[in-house]
């Protein structure tokens, strides 16, 4: 981090020292989680929907935090004033503090800031690109999927005095919410992957999507350079809100007149993986192979391949920093291959219904077996798509009709906000031991660890909140007895 004294953060935050704050005191990290503390770090007691920062002023300044980020005066055992900065809003403070550090890496080291959003493939497309650019120049991008009000500021806080790239990954639950996020890093370059149905409850509609991811789009200067989906109708028409210019990524013959990197000759190996011809403006291709599982990531390659050139880096550069690359976070399409045979697809950070159907896609074509090799029995486990609103029962009954028309052979749907998935898949004609409700992780966790046999596939796919991550992870881990683990 960007080291920053007292007299800097009364300064950019408008608050208040206490009486016990030293005047020569210097914060070397920031963290909202006390667990998380290191010395010379100032914790920001922020309050939370289940718990309040302020309660755990005392554990971090135990773990060596030197001050405070607090909205209330707090004391110790001995009643003495915790030493801290008193603010009104510590979320909003935190991000004062972080649109001040990349206001001077931009005017130190001429850096440039890149903002992702979309429905799905945020992370991904992250990742990619900070490989990219972390051949070029000292890169920071998110850990995780760091995306809203307070994720943006933690990321940007990694920075230090030598960065040049920020790859920020923003994210949205209503209006607004996006320009609150480019209001604090002012991106150069703006990157709109999707406009899907994900938290479509929350927005009030699809329409209202549209408009949110938009607002990424409307903050760059006539400089910025908006990086477009050409093959969502949503996104292409973000065209005419750009205060820059726009470049288009897609995948066939048709391009529009103003094309960044576009991919032909799309296909899948037999390892479920990209493979795709990259074409540049300017008459440079080169056919590269991704360590990413599932045709879906093509959208989130040509993103981060087009950011990079709006960024200026060299195209053999993109074309090295693509290939082979696989995601770079946890729980994104991760792929693990059990001793017995069983093969582990974990996808169940987040789900909508455009990345289960991505999801589901993939499995089936992996499941076809190739090179003459034979097929493979195929699991889809799901849980609930969350956040949805009242469009939940259709679209989770849609999924399980995917299912059965995808031949995928067997189909655990885990939990009640999931069952219309179950229920659909029943009356498509999936019967017997084809289809399979239980009410919780535990029974699923019982019924996969009973039947899963070497050979299988499963993918595991539900929103986070349905908790699907963790038990891919056991039943990855899971070896009966007798087994080779």
């Amino acid at each position: 981090m960007i080291e920053l004294s007292l007299t800097d953060l009364l300064d950019i935050t408008g608050g208040k020292a206490t009486a016990t704050a030293a005047s020569d005191t210097v914060i070397t990290s920031v963290t909202t989680d006390s667990r998380e503390v290191v010395p010379g770090a100032l914790f920001v007691a922020k309050p939370g929907k289940f718990s309040d920062g302020h309660a755990f002023i005392d554990r971090a300044r135990a773990a060596g935090a030197v001050l405070a980020l607090a909205e209330r005066l707090t004391y110790d055992e001995d009643r003495r004033e915790h030493p801290a900065v008193i603010v009104d809003d510590a979320v909003e403070a935190m991000g004062k503090i972080a649109a001040r550090i990349v206001a001077h890496l931009k005017e130190k080291n001429d850096a440039k800031v890149v903002g992702i959003t979309g429905s799905a493939g945020k992370t991904t497309t992250k990742d990619l690109l900070a490989g990219i650019l972390s051949q070029v120049a000292p890169t920071v991008s998110p850990i995780g999927s760091y995306n809203g009000e307070v994720g943006v500021p933690l990321t940007v806080f990694n920075a230090t005095e030598e960065t040049k790239y920020l790859v920020i990954e923003m994210g949205a639950t209503g209006i607004g919410h996006l320009t609150y996020l480019t209001d604090m890093v002012h991106p150069q370059v703006g990157v709109v992957l999707c406009v899907g149905t994900a938290h479509a409850g929350e927005f009030g509609g699809v329409e209202n999507i549209e408009k949110a991811k938009g607002e990424l789009v409307e903050a760059l200067d006539v400089d910025g350079i908006a990086i477009l989906n050409a093959e969502d109708p949503r996104v292409a028409r973000m065209d005419s809100r750009s205060g820059g210019a726009v470049r288009f990524f897609g995948t066939g013959s048709s391009k529009p007149v103003n094309a960044g990197v576009w991919a032909t000759d799309v296909a899948v190996n037999k390892h479920g993986q990209p493979e795709l011809t990259l074409e540049f403006p300017g008459g440079f291709s080169k056919r590269i192979t991704s360590g990413l599982l599932g045709r879906h990531h093509v959208t989130n390659i040509l993103a981060a391949a087009n950011a990079a050139l709006a960024l200026d880096v060299a195209p053999e550069l993109i074309c090295a920093g693509l290939e082979g690359r696989a995601a770079g976070s946890r729980w994104r399409m991760e792929r693990i291959e059990r001793p017995d045979g069983v093969s582990i697809i974990n996808d169940a950070y987040n789900a909508n219904p455009e990345s289960m159907r991505a999801a589901l896609v993939t499995l089936a074509e992996l499941g076809l077996g190739a090179d003459g090799a034979p097929g493979r029995r195929t699991w889809a486990v799901l849980g609930e798509m969350l956040e949805l609103g009242d469009d939940s029962i259709h679209q989770h009954d849609l999924l399980g009709r995917m299912a059965v028309r995808m031949n995928i052979k067997k189909l655990v749907v885990v939990g009640r906000g999931a069952k219309p998935a179950y229920n659909s898949a029943v009356l498509e004609g999936s019967w017997g031991d084809e289809a399979y409700y239980v009410e919780d992780v535990d029974e699923a966790r019982a019924l996969l660890q009973e039947q899963l046999q070497p050979g299988d596939i499963a993918l595991f796919k539900s929103s986070n909140g349905a908790g699907l991550r963790f038990l891919g992870d056991e039943i990855a881990a899971f070896a009966k007895e007798g087994d080779n683990a």
